[in-house]
């Protein structure tokens, strides 16, 4: 009993019974108001649990599957399952997957490390021929299931990002990012076209267009306002920047207001394509470069504030502003 004690164990998956601590809905690329539904959801009902350590918080530890409102692990008939030493273990139908970042998650020295497969019993083994094939992938004895700062979890549906407390003490807070947004509008940015002062928001509105809202030409980087220069006759949203002639697409930018998935605290000066969300440029650069899953055995980058998949090569562009800031 003393060692139960030690331990405190969270539950993640899409059912709403009560032994669920997280329930976990499916992340739709793009979706920016969270209206949207899923018909039929990939992710399982009892995902994964965790275990923590209270005596080291570092110590946490993911394992598939999860306890029903029996106590006993969930498993779908179709999942693979096996016996080791007179003990049963298994994998979820459609796996739950781990990514440990090279390097430190919080510093700008992150690199995206390979995706595994964890198991029941906590083993890791390499990704199956695709989610959900029956044969297991080959052991990873010397990769461990303990979780560290800037671990992805995915869980076939939703990719979820575990931060430890000491790493998010090295993060930007919410203040701090407010704050950036607010240094960028001190510098006044204009529109050449419209010459006219742009505001940076910090949360996109769907309300009404506001005049002063920000667009950013995804192929040059060149940041205006809303015009009709270089638009006549197009039918397929591509228009011709002002500034340098370049053609290509226009999307309103904002900033990325979520301090949990910031490598650093420098200034905003990037944004990806297509959303037009903003961040710094290590922040940008690192999700360009991570690879999520997606499908039966795909896997690309998305934008982590609104997961839609990434654009173009590389996936995002630096932010030129006519004023001071450039």
């Amino acid at each position: 009993m003393e060692r139960k004690k030690k331990r405190i164990r969270f539950i993640i998956g899409r059912s709403s019974e009560s032994p669920i601590d997280f329930v976990v809905m499916d992340t739709v690329a793009g979706d920016k108001t969270g209206d949207t539904k899923v018909l039929q959801s990939t992710i399982s009902r009892f995902a994964c649990r965790i275990i923590a350590d209270r005596d080291d918080v570092n110590n946490c530890r993911i394992f598939a599957a999860g306890f029903d409102s029996s106590r006993n692990i969930f498993l779908g008939e179709k999942a693979t399952k096996w016996s080791e030493n007179h003990e049963i273990d298994g994998l979820t139908t459609n796996g739950v997957l781990i990514m440990h970042p090279r390097g430190d998650f919080c510093g700008g020295s992150a690199t995206c490390g390979p995706w595994r497969e964890t198991s029941v019993g906590g083993a890791v083994f390499s990704l199956r021929e695709s989610r959900s094939a029956q044969q297991k992938g080959l052991p990873c004895q010397e990769e461990t299931n303990v979780l560290r700062d800037g671990t992805m979890i995915d869980l076939c549906g939703a990719t979820l990002l575990w931060r430890s407390a000491e790493g998010l003490k090295n993060s930007p807070t919410k203040r701090d990012l407010e704050a950036l947004v607010d240094e960028l509008n001190a510098g006044r940015p204009q529109c050449p076209v419209g010459l006219n002062t742009l505001v940076i928001p910090r949360k996109l509105s769907t309300a009404h267009q506001d005049l002063n809202q920000p667009y950013v030409y995804l192929n040059c980087g060149h940041v205006q306002g809303e015009h009709s220069w270089g638009a006549e006759g197009s039918e397929t949203g591509v228009r011709r920047c002002p500034m340098c002639l370049t053609a290509g697409s226009v999307v309103r930018v904002c900033m990325g207001i979520e301090p949990a998935f910031y490598v650093d605290s420098g200034p905003p000066t990037y944004a990806f394509n297509p959303c037009g969300h903003m961040a710094s440029e290590r922040t940008v650069k690192y999700w360009a470069t991570v690879d999520i899953p997606h499908g039966t055995n795909g896997f690309h980058a998305i934008c982590p504030f609104c997961a839609a998949p990434l654009q173009g090569t590389p996936g995002y562009v630096r932010l030129i502003f006519q004023d001071n800031l450039d």
